[in-house]
């Protein structure tokens, strides 16, 4: 026990310049170590958001215009609520603030707090329900940022610290370790590829920071698994590297335009492996189709190829290439190492759009300002290409890569098709979508 306090003590005193400022030894005179060095230079990047949301405050029976008129009810008063999370300040020139979508979402005001006891007005410039990231612009003076870690290198088992808002306490801040990698298949976002951890992650956490003992950001905390409500040591958080791929587009666009591809895939069981020439200890992922006319056939991919890896990345099953292939936009290229035929092949690929026809919502019906809708290549099918934060369509829930099954009850497959439902409507657009296999109903209004 004593040698291993030994060499928990060494690896703390070893792990950054910062604990050069260790506190005043014990009665003994052995210095003690302390994380408050490394979190006074890191603490003041980690904020607190607030954000309000306004909300009328009336019965869904006298929201319609004629009956408020003809009985001469009043207009319906607006209530203002509240939430609160946390945020990471990414780039100090530009004021960046990166928090979790969840956060920000169906906010109309955005206020950060720094540690100094500033609060600023914050400005969504972008936002990525499928990531679950959002990108806010704050302007203010002696701002601190983190630097962004290559979270690829992390380990089990290394030391991290998450800093928060939880439960509107206040930043507070809690250590433990880096418990598992890549953890896919949860059901929390559209592209999974999770930190998970023990440090202790709570609601208003979200949004916040994952540091490691460099004081560099390896992910941004956003969900934990609580069958009791609180924290028991599973929490989750968004890799640095994602973030850090999707936020020049978040910033540029607002939005994440994703390419496409166009293989189908699977994943290689023990017997497939052996039967493809892969070695026992070689993980890759198997394409059984490539979609004609896609970017997958004009690179020279072929059903039967395995590929192992992205852009020297190895990728071993299809969750992971899924992941990969989502943080790409249109136009992207990315280097594919493939096993064809037991022979090693390098292939170059850029990333395709998966839409064919486009039309921005508006020309569609009024209720859809703000979101671009496309029939797909795949299949008769019309999905959300991109929202605008903060517009109409997206008040209303309507999120990318949401797929419109129906308007006002009717079956669309195409764009004229929708709006001609649409057009079928009064007051009111009411939507069948299906999102990431579930479908759910959406009423958009003004």
């Amino acid at each position: 026990m004593q040698t291993a306090k030994l060499i928990l003590f060494s690896l703390l005193c070893w792990a950054s310049p910062l604990w050069a400022a260790l506190p005043p030894a014990d009665a003994q005179g052995r210095e003690l170590p302390s994380l408050a060095p490394l979190l006074e230079e890191i603490t003041p990047a980690v904020v607190n958001i607030a954000t309000y949301t306004h909300r009328r405050t009336q019965n869904p029976l006298l929201q319609d215009p004629f009956f408020r008129r003809f009985f001469n009810v009043p207009e319906p008063r607006q209530r203002r609520s509240s939430s609160a999370g946390s945020g990471v300040i990414i780039d100090a020139e530009r004021g960046w603030v990166i928090t979790n979508h969840h956060v920000i979402d169906h906010a109309d005001e955005i206020e950060v707090s720094l540690t100094d006891g500033r609060q600023l007005s914050a400005r969504l410039l972008g936002a990525d329900p499928e990531v679950d990231l959002a990108l806010l612009e704050v302007s203010a003076d002696n701002l601190s940022a983190l630097p962004l870690a290559d979270s690829d290198q992390l380990r089990v088992g290394d030391f991290v610290i998450a800093i928060g808002n939880p439960f509107g306490l206040g930043q507070t801040v809690t250590t433990g370790i880096v418990s598992a990698l890549g953890r896919t298949g949860l059901g929390i976002e559209g592209y999974e590829n999770f930190i998970q951890t023990d440090a202790s992650i709570n609601p208003g956490n979200s949004g916040g920071a994952l540091v490691n003992l460099k004081g560099e950001l390896v992910g941004v905390n956003t969900a934990i698994i609580a069958p009791g409500g609180g924290n028991v040591g599973i929490g989750f958080a968004i890799p640095a590297n994602m973030a850090s791929a999707i936020t020049p587009h978040l910033a540029r666009e607002g939005q994440v335009r994703r390419g496409r591809l166009g293989i189908l895939m699977q994943n290689l069981s023990p017997d497939l492996a052996e039967a493809f020439g892969l070695g026992s200890d070689q993980g890759g992922v198997l394409i059984n189709q490539v979609v004609p006319g896609s970017a997958a056939e004009q690179a020279g991919l072929r059903a039967g190829d395995v590929i192992l890896a992205i852009d020297g990345r190895p990728v071993a099953d299809p969750a992971v290439l899924r992941t990969r292939l989502g943080m790409l936009a249109v136009g992207d290229t990315l280097q594919l190492e493939l096993l064809r035929d037991g022979t090693p092949l390098s292939l170059t690929a850029r990333m395709g759009s998966p839409y064919g026809a486009r039309a921005q919502g508006t020309r569609l019906s009024p209720y859809l300002d703000g979101a671009e809708l496309a029939e797909t290549l795949e299949r008769s099918t019309v999905m959300v290409a991109g929202v605008e934060p903060g517009s109409l369509a997206a008040r209303g829930g309507l999120r990318p890569g949401d797929r419109i099954l129906a308007a006002n009850r009717i079956a669309v497959e195409t764009l004229a098709a929708l709006a001609r439902a649409a057009s079928a409507g009064r007051g009111g657009l009411l939507l069948l979508i299906e999102r990431q296999g579930e479908t759910l109903y959406l009423a958009l209004s003004g």
